[in-house]
């Protein structure tokens, strides 16, 4: 028995290895490249920084990323927007009418990317709409905003709209029950849905390419340009780069977590002692 669980054991282990080589061996891969003094993918020659000097002077690249992060907030934050107000109006329909509409919802979210791009793209075309930076930051609201409305409206119950009521009646003014009562409730759900748009944004490219038109480059459309002549190192750089921040975020997120559970356990307990020393004679 024990000589099963232990061949268990370690076929897991060595199974859990795979997966983590065959996930993280290639971006290991792409950040040697990125320190790699010279062009070849298949022979390190010495460390330099030279790629990430060549990246930072690139303006190219800087304006890539910095239209790249500036359609991914400003689409999330119109998206989070429209997707809660959504939301809100959906409240105060019959169930059959909101069921109909959540199914629609999730059309596009099982639509592939390029039907989706291709269909926006002949959209702005028909309205003879400019195709730039405008109508790829429109692209990228249309289609985040299903998955706000995912997001949000499971936060938005029976028992919220009781007590928006219930403070009404006892006086108190519409826009302070909404602030005290229902964003509260919603705010998680508005949180998880901006990151998520923020994400899909920053990662799109069939919509982007196909919705962009001239000049206009984002870091997915950068890359995509650069395979077609030959990808040069600087992009190594600028993936490592991006990666890096994401994994430094991540591990903060992590790490605060079990700080803030200490915190509200110890708050916990403080408040166990005062309530048992007030009911003591």
């Amino acid at each position: 028995m024990k000589n099963t669980k232990r061949s268990a054991s370690v076929i897991g282990a060595v199974y859990i290895v795979i997966i983590m080589l065959f996930l993280y061996l290639p971006i290991l891969a792409l950040t040697v490249l990125s320190f790699n003094e010279s062009k070849s993918m298949s022979v390190f020659t010495g460390f330099s920084l030279r790629w990430y000097r060549e990246m930072f002077q690139n303006k190219l690249i800087i304006n890539s990323v910095i239209n790249t992060f500036a359609i991914a907030l400003t689409a999330s934050l119109g998206a989070t927007a429209i997707g809660t107000a959504a939301c809100l109006g959906m409240s105060g329909m019959k169930k059959k009418s909101q069921d109909t509409i959540m199914a629609f919802n999730s059309i596009p979210m099982l639509n592939a990317d390029i039907v989706t791009g291709i269909s926006l793209m002949l959209t702005f075309i028909m309205f003879k709409f400019p195709l730039g930076y405008v109508s790829v930051l429109l692209a990228h609201i249309t289609f985040c905003i299903p998955y706000v409305i995912l997001s949000v409206r499971p936060r938005l119950n029976k028992g919220t709209a009781t007590l928006y009521e219930a403070a009404q009646d006892l006086g108190a003014s519409k826009w302070y029950a909404f602030s005290r009562i229902v964003m509260p409730e919603l705010m998680p759900g508005m949180i998880s849905g901006f990151l998520l748009s923020f994400t899909m944004s920053v990662d799109d490219f069939i919509v982007t390419y196909f919705t962009r038109g001239a000049g206009i480059n984002t870091i997915s459309t950068l890359i995509y340009s650069q395979v077609k002549v030959g990808i040069r190192p600087t992009l190594f750089a600028l993936s490592t780069v991006i990666f890096a921040v994401a994994l430094v975020v991540l591990l903060v997120s992590n790490l605060e977590k079990p700080e803030e559970d200490g915190r509200e356990t110890v708050r916990k307990h403080r408040r166990g002692k005062m309530g048992r020393k007030e009911l003591q004679p």
